[in-house]
């Protein structure tokens, strides 16, 4: 039997509408204590915003985050994948994308969420995978996630 993004994904993804500010967004990622939003327009997901997206678009570039809207500084196209997809599949999609936060989607409707860590986190013969592909393909940011959480 094979892993299935489903497996491991996490259910209650938090969302943000894509005409917030992006201090609403950091709000709401600092009362959930999360990384990243996934962001809608009219109830469909559109695209992300993580705290990368917030260093390299709103803080480096010096914008005002009460001003600058969340679709003026999210990650898009939106990366998604399917519940069935192989835990290992969704892996390789992300570290050639060199991205650590897959959206998970059912028949156009977001259902859930996983991510780099959630992989790390998850188990042995997965722990052995990341550990390949990292040396081979992850750029600095996503080696801190594997040399943090994979012994």
């Amino acid at each position: 039997m094979s892993l299935k993004v489903e497996d491991i994904m996490v259910k209650e993804v938090i969302t943000i509408d894509e005409e917030a500010t992006v201090k609403d967004a950091a709000d709401v990622m600092n009362k959930f204590e999360i990384g990243c939003l996934l962001v809608t327009k009219e109830g469909r997901a559109v695209g992300i915003i993580t705290e990368r997206d917030l260093l390299k678009r709103v803080v480096s570039q010096v914008k005002n985050p009460r001003r600058a809207k969340v679709k003026d500084v999210m990650s898009k196209p939106l990366i998604v994948v399917e519940p069935n997809m192989e835990l290992e599949e969704a892996a390789k999609l992300m570290f050639r994308l060199k991205i650590k936060k897959l959206p998970v989607v059912k028949s156009g409707q977001l259902i859930g969420l996983v991510t780099l860590t959630d992989l790390a986190r998850f188990q042995p013969q997965m722990i052995r995978l990341l550990k390949r592909l990292s040396k081979k393909i992850a750029p600095k940011r996503m080696q801190k996630v594997v040399d943090y959480y994979v012994v």
